[in-house]
């Protein structure tokens, strides 16, 4: 009976001490909005609420989209504060992703951002995407489909219109670089040979890899992109480039038509 009575306590203790906490939380969120719209800054906010302070105490995991939008703006402007900007940013173009595929002239022309702050905001999102070159990007041999799509996401992952690249290689399959060989719209991409391994011969490259992302979403490979595959394939098997893979980005996924099993054959030129 002792034991059940405290749990019961127990339980009791634990509802009321969430209670407390939904209720403060409920009370700041409330504070915060109206600062907001009663022209205060983020001054007004309680010390403890401020985004460089929480991010300085929580770390950056603790913090909201928003709040991260603010620490890279740093400041509103007169009579508004950053998280209102910050916001907008949000509201205008949908999530974290749709500002880094914003222009700088889109950036700026949001209220509170202006051309400084919007390149502030570009610098970041290239930081980023530095960030996220994988080790085959940056001096190891690139030797399996996995390793291919990691270094091909790195560097197609966002583009809002389709981009169709090389991954030039050295004769150890280390990446020498990376060529843009077209720029289409969002549902085509129109890529010559004849571009595609000048930009090999130029570079002195032992081998390439082929990548493009579809801006839909999907990467399942379209007919046109296993027809130009085999072209390209055929191509570096003429001039002694061979071709290793060709990697389609998506937005969750990426796929490398040669693990998918859609890779031509040399006794097939059909295939």
């Amino acid at each position: 009976m002792t034991n059940t009575l405290t749990t019961q306590a127990a339980a009791l203790w634990e509802a009321e001490v969430q209670q407390r906490r939904t209720n403060w939380t409920r009370s700041v969120r409330a504070e915060r909005s109206r600062s907001m719209n009663s022209g205060f800054t983020v001054r007004d906010l309680p010390v403890s609420e401020r985004p460089r302070e929480r991010m300085a105490a929580l770390g950056p995991e603790a913090l909201s989209q928003q709040e991260l939008l603010a620490c890279v703006l740093g400041r509103g402007v007169a009579g508004e504060s950053v998280l209102v900007t910050a916001q907008r940013l949000l509201s205008r173009f949908g999530s974290i992703q749709g500002i880094s595929q914003a222009s700088l002239e889109q950036l700026a022309q949001v209220r509170g951002v202006g051309q400084a702050k919007a390149v502030q905001l570009k610098a970041a999102c290239e930081f980023n995407r530095r960030m996220r070159l994988t080790p085959s990007a940056t001096g190891n041999p690139i030797e399996t489909p996995e390793a291919a799509m990691e270094a091909a996401r790195a560097q197609l992952l966002g583009k809002t219109k389709e981009h169709f690249i090389l991954l030039l290689l050295d004769a150890r399959h280390r990446l020498m670089k990376v060529a843009e060989v077209s720029v289409g719209s969002l549902d085509a991409s129109i890529v010559h040979p004849r571009e595609t391994f000048r930009e090999a011969i130029s570079a002195g490259a032992a081998a390439m890899i082929l990548a493009h992302n579809h801006p839909s979403g999907d990467p399942a490979p379209s007919a046109e992109d296993l027809a130009l595959t085999w072209r390209l394939v055929e191509g570096g098997r003429l001039l002694g480039i061979p071709v290793l893979d060709h990697v389609v980005v998506g937005a969750e996924r990426s796929v490398s038509l040669k693990a998918a099993g859609q890779w031509p054959s040399e006794e097939d030129p059909d295939a």
